[in-house]
Order: structure tokens, then C-alpha cells, then sequence
């Protein structure tokens, strides 16, 4: 960064300051005045109205108050400049907020003492997560509103106009409006399929890290999710989902300790098992270590089956924390997939189950799996027929797999996916 050393001072600030308190701010003024748009426009206004400020005056004692503050005001004057009566009750709320605010000012120099914070930032990812939208929806709305990112940057995960992205991102807010979604935390009784979508879209926007666009691996997707499982974790810690959220937190740390590997200096995708370990993230390993023991101590306080992201978790930490993949558990492997096909059936379940299986019994053992999945299942999935492939190549079947490493580069969403798959495929010929 360049520039007059009291610009960057302020902007570097601001930055830190936004990217700390955006989430809280704009929950907090989605709870008090029910308009998403709204909120977003009142924050973008806030950090705009710093930058101005904070150079004229100095950085203030508490950044954190001041944009807070000045959020709730820009909403205040964007109410204001609405003339319907429900605007004006919601003006009337959101200025009874404030005064409250000014009451406490305690509560602003550590935002995480004052418990009405958590709760906003809860109920937002709640809100964004209800089983009544879309998957798609869940995740953008999560992108633009939970995590921030800008239309632009959310239309680019999904590969759409920006205008498209809007329209959708305006229908899912109306849905929410529309439907009498409640911005809440749900009642405990339906904690198990409300915690669910939650996890499964922050699984999502993570995996997002690793595929979609142009590129194979944007962590900074990945980053993302890893720090609303971490808030989730903070915020839920009488759930008795605690034990799955904290092993999701540990599976998606064992799978970013790999991102430095996972493409070479030319940008082509490397397999775990050629992969140069050294190159894996120790700390973030070893962070998923201490997830996964955080996770198995809340399953001993939780009744029942050990729940899919923990069993996942499991297996990631077998394969991150040995030397090699000759040192690597595969017979437990194989066992763990056996309990998560039972406890999550799937047919991708069933997929990465007989890679272990042929890693543990050899490459037929493995086929004979696929092959005993309903006919044309996964058949448009680019991994099915790449997984194919290769355990006809081990069990010596090249001519076979070349029809299936073609297939599957077809199928590949990727470039760098695409030339592996066709690098395999001539090696196949």
C-alpha cells in the first residue's frame, strides 16, 4: 500500500475494523429494522464515512463504536428518506437501539461481553440458512450478507452476470419477507434440521474454495468458511451440535492444510498421494487435531451415533497426520466410510467409500462397489468416471479407462482438472 503514511494508518484500520465488526453491525441492524438491503447500504456507508473521517480527525478510541454508530445512523436517514408507516416504526426501532447503545458504552469496548451480539450474528446465519430456500440461495445470501462479499464477487462463485446474481439475491430476500421467515434462533426442538442446513452450507461455501470460476483453488472462500464454523463453534456451545460443528471445523482444516500442494508450479493438479507433504500446513494440522479432540470431548456429553462431519473429520485426520501413503491407516479408513455410509447414504458417500476400499482390499474390491450402485447414478459426476478410470488402470484395464478418463475431462468444471484427466487418458491409449 502507498500513500500519505496517515491514509494508509487510517485505511489499514478501517480495514481491520470492518472485516471485525461488519458481521456484527449488520446483523444487529437486520434484527432491528427487517431490511437486508438496507443493512448492507448502511455499513457500505459507514466504512465510506470513516475513511472521510478518520483522516480529517484521527482514528478514534473505540473504531469499533464509531462505525457501529454510524451505521445506525446512515439506516436512520435511509428510513427516513422512506415514506410508508412501516418505515417509520422501523426508524423508531432502530433509534430506540441507539439510544440503549449510548446507555452502555461498556458494552462497545468489547463487543462479546454485551450477549445480545452473539445472538445477532447467530440468528443471521440462521436466517440465511432456512431449509425453505434454496441451497443456491442459502449460499449467497450467505456470501453477500454473512461473509460481505460485494454482488460481483458472489455472481463470480456462481459463474452468472452480476445483474442475474442480484435478481436472485432480491427474490431470496423476498422469500424470507414473503414466508414470515422469522430472524431467530430456532427453538431448541428444531436444532437438528436447522443445524444441518447451517453446516451443509458452510460446507458448501468451503468446498466452493476448491472448484467453480477459473481457478481449481481459491482459498479465500475456504478462509471464509473456516472463520463462520469458528463463530459458529464460539456461539453454540450449549448446542448438542457442538461435537459436528467442531468436527467440521477440524475436516475443513485438515483439507486446507493440503492447498499448497494440491496444484504444481504449472497449475495442474497434483493427487494426494503424489504430493509433497512437506508442503501441508503442520499448524493447520495440527489445529485439526485439536478441533477433532475438542469434538470427540462434546461427543462424549451427546447421546447417540457419531454424525457425519465427525466420522469425515476422522478420516481426513488419518490421512493428514501420516508421513506417506504407505503409512497411511487404509483398513481404518475403509472402516470409518463403512459407519458414514450408514449414517450419511449417499452415492458420493458411496464413491469415496470404494476408493478406500480399493486402497484397503485392492482396485476390484473398489469396482465392485461402483458397480453395485443403482444404474446411471453420479453418471453426469466427473469424479465417478475419473475414479473409474483409475481402478481400472491399477487392476490393469487400461484400455477400459481410457473411455472413462474421457468422460470424465469432459465432465471436468475445470482447466486444471480437465488437463490431468486428458494427461491420464493419452497415458491410457
Amino acid at each position: 500500500m502507498t500513500g500519505d503514511p496517515a491514509t494508509v494508518a487510517v485505511s489499514t484500520a478501517l480495514a481491520e475494523t470492518v472485516a471485525a465488526e461488519r458481521l456484527r453491525i449488520v446483523a444487529g441492524l437486520i434484527g432491528r429494522t427487517g431490511d437486508w438491503e438496507l443493512a448492507e447500504d448502511a455499513m457500505q456507508d459507514a466504512a465510506a464515512s470513516a475513511l472521510t473521517a478518520w483522516v480529517r480527525t484521527g482514528i478514534p478510541r473505540n473504531p469499533a463504536a464509531w462505525l457501529t454508530t454510524a451505521a445506525q445512523n446512515a439506516a436512520i436517514d435511509g428510513l427516513r428518506r422512506a415514506s410508508t408507516r412501516q418505515a417509520t416504526a422501523r426508524r423508531a426501532a432502530v433509534e430506540a437501539a441507539v439510544d440503549l447503545d449510548q446507555a452502555r458504552t461498556a458494552a462497545w469496548r468489547d463487543p462479546e461481553e454485551h450477549t445480545e451480539v452473539g445472538d445477532d450474528r447467530l440468528r443471521l446465519i440462521f436466517t440465511c440458512c432456512h431449509p425453505a430456500l434454496s441451497m443456491e440461495a442459502r449460499v449467497a445470501l450467505t456470501l453477500r450478507t454473512v461473509v460481505g462479499f460485494d454482488v460481483e464477487e458472489v455472481a463470480r462463485a456462481f459463474l452468472v452476470a452480476p445483474a442475474t446474481m442480484q435478481k436472485r439475491l432480491v427474490r431470496a430476500r423476498a422469500k424470507i419477507r414473503d414466508a414470515g421467515i422469522p430472524y431467530r434462533v430456532p427453538a431448541r426442538e428444531q436444532w437438528p434440521a436447522r443445524t444441518d442446513a447451517v453446516l451443509a452450507v458452510l460446507y458448501t461455501l468451503f468446498t466452493e474454495g476448491y472448484s467453480g470460476g477459473g481457478d481449481l483453488v481459491r482459498p479465500a472462500l475456504a478462509d471464509e468458511a473456516i472463520r463462520l464454523v469458528r463463530l459458529l463453534d464460539l456461539l453454540m456451545v450449549d448446542s448438542p451440535h457442538l461435537p459436528e460443528v467442531r468436527g467440521l471445523l477440524a475436516l475443513m482444516f485438515f483439507q486446507h492444510s493440503r492447498t499448497a500442494a494440491r496444484l504444481d508450479v504449472e497449475g495442474d493438479l497434483v493427487l494426494l498421494a503424489d504430493q509433497d507433504r512437506a508442503r501441508w500446513d503442520a499448524r493447520m494440522i495440527a489445529d485439526g487435531v485439536a478441533a477433532l479432540a475438542a469434538a470427540r470431548s462434546a461427543r462424549r456429553l451427546v447421546d447417540g451415533v457419531d454424525g457425519p462431519y465427525l466420522l469425515q473429520a476422522e478420516i481426513a485426520a488419518l490421512h493428514a497426520t501420516a508421513p506417506s501413503l504407505g503409512h497411511t491407516d487404509v483398513v481404518r479408513i475403509a472402516e470409518l466410510y463403512g459407519r458414514l455410509s450408514r449414517v450419511a447414504p449417499s452415492p458420493i458417500v458411496e464413491l469415496n467409500r470404494a476408493v478406500a476400499v480399493s486402497f484397503a482390499e485392492g482396485p476390484h474390491a473398489g469396482l465392485a462397489l461402483l458397480a453395485a450402485l443403482p444404474e446411471g447414478t453420479l453418471d453426469g459426476y466427473h469424479l465417478l468416471h475419473a475414479t473409474v478410470a483409475d481402478l481400472l488402470r491399477r487392476a490393469g484395464r487400461s484400455d477400459e479407462a481410457l473411455a472413462h478418463y474421457e468422460r470424465a475431462a469432459d465432465l471436468a468444471p475445470t482447466e486444471a482438472e480437465r488437463r490431468f484427466l486428458r494427461r491420464r487418458a493419452a497415458e491410457s491409449a
